[in-house]
């Protein structure tokens, strides 16, 4: 029998983790297993600064590399786990080796979805934006006057099209479903959103999906899409979403429905077993969401940590997120999942704008563009459950902090 815990994943979860439960004066030793050759790093900053150059990767880093070792933390890089095996609790890696738990955590994230082959999905200069491999491949890529196309109008691509635009590229993003962020906001923070994009010089083709791509010698030259077009581009980049990396689990026996399946403690169907972040389908509000963002795998993380150290606490999501789009800011609070009701208010400052959700007239979610006092606010009236006054919204005049009491 061993104490060790085994954290699979050394992403934002994986570390907050096990960084967690050291701050909790938590002693057993511990185990963190990374897929990459790197030390655990943030992701957020690969596709903004460190993709712009404007970052060194070491940046990134959440702690230097003698921190593990000074933390009795077993950091293995450039391995992974093929199969975990609950009865004998034994976790069997990629490399051959054999590691005993008492408790495992997974945190294994999710995967970008990729265009399948049969429409050129594995031609050369067709990328996702997801760890650093990534990231170097696509800076390579980046260079002025080139062609890009963006497939995929939510965050990811509009993150992607603001950088290649910054490097000088021509930049075209095509969705398929009526608008940009069809699925992630309101029509409000789109069409904002699409105009920013406009005035920096990217095409946005809406109602506009891919057919197939076009190759030669192996490598993408165009695109046909489903207006009839073709566009001759030099590279790809596909933002069409991710899909939680569950697949381990569901092949322990353990209790997964898009996601792993966990209780309000981070604990999945076997109670030796937890798991945080990307992966994990969490309880909320009657039913079951994950949230895909740096600020719930930290906090999901440590109050995972937080319970394998003996506590009793149960985690409570307080979404937050945030999306950088050349000098613009978009901060989120809430969760928009079924609002049937928005309200757009204009800031104090030139190009600042929030948009307010509500379902049966509770608000349940803000977004806040280059709007930071609409953001806090916005954050502090969710936290609370106080439902502000629409009449005080509408009012562009009206001093937002009147709404806190």
């Amino acid at each position: 029998m061993t104490d060790r815990l085994v954290i699979i994943g050394a992403g934002q979860a994986g570390f907050a983790l096990a960084a967690k439960l050291r701050a909790l004066k938590d002693t057993r030793p511990i185990t963190l297993i990374g897929a990459e050759d790197v030390a655990p790093y943030q992701r957020p900053p690969l596709s903004k600064k460190y993709l712009l150059g404007e970052m060194a990767f070491d940046r990134l880093l959440f702690r230097a590399e003698h921190w593990y070792a000074d933390n009795d933390v077993d950091l293995r890089l450039s391995t992974w786990a093929e199969q975990i095996k609950p009865d004998s609790k034994q976790v069997l890696l990629q490399d051959g080796s054999v590691l005993d738990y008492g408790t495992l955590a997974l945190a294994t994230g999710s995967t970008p979805r990729r265009l399948p082959a049969a429409i050129g999905g594995d031609l050369e200069g067709v990328y996702v934006a997801r760890d650093k491999r990534d990231a170097d491949l696509l800076a390579d890529e980046m260079r002025p006057g080139r062609r890009v196309l963006i497939i995929g109008g939510g965050y990811i691509g509009l993150e992607a099209a603001a950088v290649a635009r910054h490097r000088g590229l021509e930049v075209t993003v095509i969705e398929m479903a009526d608008r940009i962020l069809q699925r992630v906001a309101a029509k409000e923070t789109a069409d904002i959103m699409r105009r920013i994009h406009e005035t920096h010089d990217v095409v946005i083709r809406e109602k506009t999906g891919l057919k197939h791509l076009v190759g030669k010698d192996g490598r993408v030259t165009g695109a046909a899409l489903s207006d009839g077009s073709v566009i001759d581009i030099d590279f790809a980049v596909v933002g069409i979403g991710v899909a939680p990396n569950d697949q381990l689990a569901k092949e322990a026996g353990l209790e997964v429905a898009n996601g792993i399946v966990v209780d309000e403690f981070a604990r999945t169907s076997d109670p030796a077993i937890f798991a945080a972040g990307d992966c994990a389908a969490l309880p909320w509000q009657g039913g079951r969401i994950r949230l895909e963002s740096v600020q719930n795998a930290v906090d999901q993380a440590e109050a995972a940590a937080a319970v394998i150290a003996g506590g009793s606490e149960p985690y409570t999501p307080k979404p937050w997120f945030w999306s950088d789009q050349y000098d613009v800011k978009l901060q989120i609070a809430g969760f928009n999942l079924g609002y049937d009701e928005t309200l757009l208010r204009p800031g104090t400052r030139e190009g600042a704008h929030s948009v307010w959700y509500f379902r049966e007239g509770q608000l349940i979610a803000v977004d806040a563009i280059n709007d930071a006092k609409a953001y806090v606010t916005g954050k502090k009236l969710l936290e609370s459950g106080t439902n502000p006054d629409k009449s005080i919204l509408a009012d562009p005049s009206a001093d937002l902090k009147s709404l806190l009491g």
